[in-house]
């Protein structure tokens, strides 16, 4: 099934809202700074493209940065609360409490502490991006087949083998779940970093010039953020698909997991 063919609804409704917008403004002629056309956002994004350019280089910079750091501590994480039941009872409980406290109100501590560089808007973004990754990891580990796990204690399998030979693949497809989310996510962090103290990126971008009404810019900003997080998104489902094939196969053996990393 092409591109097009599965997500022509969705096309055909952004057109759709997108013809009446133009049209609405084309009738009720409301003020620029209230609610511009498309067609004025989409002129403003091609004046302001090399500016836009600058700020998306640096807002896509903290992303990443901020999202492979995500990786690398859920991971961690996730294994420390497989590993052991008294460090999931311990730790999982106050993961879920860390995401109960609006990200909004520690961002300017954050600033506080490390300053107004590029640090505090990485922290952010590890900050919103971690959460998702760790919840799909330890619940693909949780949903192991465990009569696969029982077959390779009967061969005297160490944890360690039955972790990289078993769990750790069966639990990918939840993983690329955890990491598709985060991956839109990190783009967001960066943007509300940005907003709270910053001299370059897309958040910065879009504080100054909604301070100034020039509403045109700001949803030309705004297109941005969404063109980065689609396309995050996309690389990461093409990533899942080349990491994990079977998946294109529903009615797949549970074996075809260890035969997937033969090296392993």
């Amino acid at each position: 099934m092409s591109f097009f063919s599965k997500h022509y609804p969705a096309v055909v409704m952004v057109f759709m809202a997108l013809f009446f917008w133009e049209g609405y403004v084309r009738i009720a002629h409301p003020p620029n700074w209230i609610l511009p056309a498309p067609t004025s956002i989409l002129k403003t994004l091609v004046q302001e493209r090399y500016i836009i350019l600058e700020h998306t280089w640096v807002t896509l910079n903290e992303a990443l940065i901020g999202f492979t750091l995500a990786i690398v501590i859920s991971l961690i994480l996730a294994v420390l609360i497989d590993s052991s039941s008294f460090l999931k009872r311990g730790i999982y409980p106050i993961l879920v409490t860390s995401q109960t406290i609006p990200i909004i109100a520690i961002a300017p501590l954050l600033f506080i502490w490390f300053g107004f560089g590029i640090l505090p808007k990485v922290v952010v973004v590890v900050l919103v991006a971690f959460f998702p990754i760790v919840i799909s990891l330890v619940d693909g580990f949780n949903q192991t087949d465990q009569g696969l796990i029982s077959l390779l204690k009967t061969m005297n399998a160490t944890k360690t083998q039955i972790f990289l030979k078993v769990r750790f693949p069966s639990a990918l497809s939840s993983m690329f779940s955890g990491l598709r989310i985060a991956g839109t996510y990190s783009v967001m962090g960066a943007v509300i970093g940005e907003w709270l103290g910053a001299s370059k990126g897309l958040g910065m971008y879009m504080k100054n010039t909604s301070h100034s009404f020039l509403t045109d810019k700001v949803f030309a900003a705004i297109i941005v953020v969404v063109t980065l997080s689609i396309a995050i998104y996309s690389l990461l489902l093409i990533l899942e698909q080349l990491a994990i094939p079977w998946q294109r196969k529903k009615k797949v053996n549970t074996l075809a997991y260890y035969k997937a990393f033969p090296w392993l």
